[in-house]
């Protein structure tokens, strides 16, 4: 099952994100995917104000993984873009991450579609530009927010 919303700007997509966060529990896993610039650190940087996580939040892309701390709940933040294979992921402990006590928002999960995550929740974020420059159409599904 999916859903489907349309964010109009840059702030609504901060606003779902925080409203996911919300709701999260310990050992759930959020994977995002869409092209570069379509909101995925947006929506994480809402994402973790709504774990009332008070550190700047920033793309992990040469570090591949953040750890924040200082929410309700720990969020662990990666950014696959600058893997080339799933040794690479198994090597840095990332599979250690995924059912701890904190929540995993994962960008570019895509670039690995044989790991298989089991109840995540996958996210899509593309551009619609034919709506508008900032508009965007978010897909939802798996887990419990379908």
């Amino acid at each position: 099952m999916q859903k489907q919303i349309i964010t109009n700007h840059s702030a609504e997509t901060y606003a779902f994100g925080r409203k996911l966060a919300e709701a999260a529990a310990p050992g759930e896993i959020y994977l995002l995917t869409g092209d570069l610039g379509t909101g995925k650190t947006v929506f994480t940087k809402g994402f973790a104000e709504g774990l009332g996580i008070t550190e700047h939040i920033t793309s992990p892309t040469f570090n591949i993984i953040k750890e924040y701390r200082s929410g309700r709940l720990p969020l662990y933040h990666f950014d696959l873009y600058r893997l080339s294979d799933e040794d690479e992921l198994y090597a840095i402990g990332a599979d250690e991450y995924w059912n701890s006590d904190g929540v995993c928002v994962i960008e570019w999960a895509d670039m690995f579609p044989d790991i298989v995550w089991e109840n995540a929740v996958h996210i899509e974020i593309k551009k619609e530009l034919s709506e508008g420059p900032d508009c965007r159409i978010i897909t939802i599904s798996g887990g419990k927010e379908c």
